[in-house]
């Protein structure tokens, strides 16, 4: 009876656990699983979007001198966490200088942000062909500039890898850098990836190595996600002089901007935006930029590099050496600078100037 009873038991204990951890799989599938983006309605679409060849709708804001009248023409990347309306070029850019350089300027939302569709294919390859179509569709000609500030600055060398040919000229500012391209010496990398916050690196290491986590990652309660999805304490991720450009921009703008500054970036929800940007920033990408040919052999236009030295996000050490072993790039280092450069006073005027070779 007593063996009986003790299998009776053990069968029973048997039955919770598989209930228990089929249970606990269902809940880890939920919540490993991302939503689908939020539908834009059309009272969301407030500028103008072009339809890419797999049926995706792209969202562009165009300033500077008018197209027709331009002596040279830009594509900007914005940053993450970002949109089209954070663009250097159009608020922080001298329009006195804009004009003089002649410079029409075209933004786009990066897809599964602001305004333009999700990618659900989207590829580390696949942004370079959405702003070469943005060119094309809007009559850029055959050569155009490209700039990217952060997370878009590291989308330029996609740029420059697959489309070097419609390059007139290329400018990376506070690039962002993927801890994992193998042509990086691992000191350099493992110290500047320690200098990280602890929970950025947990951040960056599930998008490397479990990216279908990182949706739950960034979403779960118990640890840290990553600090600008968080919305960290800003003096942990920003240098004094970062401080003082953000302050500054906060305070130059209206009520209305600074809205549209933060409702439009996530507004198709996380994943599609930021999470999304994680995994193809810090996947495993089809090439190393470290090996990119350059692709100007005939000096007919330039690659620069633009940091701050007192920048707390991007390690200056690696953009050092990055610009060290390609030396088609032209490394531009700004003393006391932070992650913020681009918006601080006078330094887009000179990013302008040097990229179209303007005295």
């Amino acid at each position: 009876m007593k063996s009986k009873s003790n299998s009776s038991s053990s069968g029973i204990l048997m039955k919770i656990l598989v209930v228990f951890f089929a249970g606990f799989c269902a809940w880890a599938y939920q919540a490993a699983c991302p939503p689908p983006p939020n539908k834009l309605r059309s009272q969301d679409i407030t500028s103008p979007r072009i339809k890419l060849r797999d049926g995706r709708h792209l969202s562009y804001i165009e300033s500077g001198v008018p197209k027709q009248n331009a002596k040279s023409k830009l594509i900007y990347v914005h940053c993450f966490d970002c949109s089209k309306y954070h663009n250097p070029f159009a608020v922080s850019a001298s329009p006195a200088v804009v004009e003089e350089l002649g410079v029409y300027i075209v933004a786009l939302d990066r897809p599964g942000y602001g305004q333009s569709d999700p990618d659900p294919k989207r590829t580390v390859k696949s942004l370079a062909l959405d702003i070469e179509e943005l060119a094309d569709q809007l009559n850029l000609g055959p050569k155009f500039y490209v700039a990217g500030f952060s997370m878009g600055g590291q989308v330029i060398w996609s740029c420059l890898k697959y489309i070097p040919h419609r390059l007139a000229g290329a400018v990376l500012i506070s690039p962002a850098v993927n801890y994992w391209w193998g042509h990086i010496p691992s000191n350099l990398t493992k110290e500047a990836y320690g200098g990280q916050l602890p929970q950025d690196q947990w951040s960056m290491s599930v998008a490397h190595h479990l990216p279908s986590l990182t949706y739950w990652w960034n979403t779960q309660k118990w640890f840290p996600s990553f600090s600008v999805i968080a919305g960290f304490s800003r003096p942990a991720i920003y240098s004094t002089s970062d401080m003082e450009v953000l302050s500054n921009m906060l305070a130059r703008m209206d009520p209305n901007q600074a809205h549209t500054f933060q409702s439009q970036p996530r507004l198709q929800g996380e994943f599609e935006s930021l999470h999304r940007d994680l995994n193809i920033g810090f996947g495993k990408w089809e090439f190393d930029p470290m090996v990119v040919d350059n692709p100007f052999p005939n000096n007919d236009g330039s690659v620069h590099i633009w940091m701050g030295d007192e920048d707390r996000i991007v390690p200056v050490t690696l953009q050092r050496y990055i610009a060290q072993q390609l030396g088609w790039v032209k490394y531009h280092e700004v003393t006391g600078g932070g992650h913020m450069i681009p918006f601080a006073d006078g330094v887009t005027d000179s990013i302008l100037k040097t990229l179209l070779n303007v005295k």
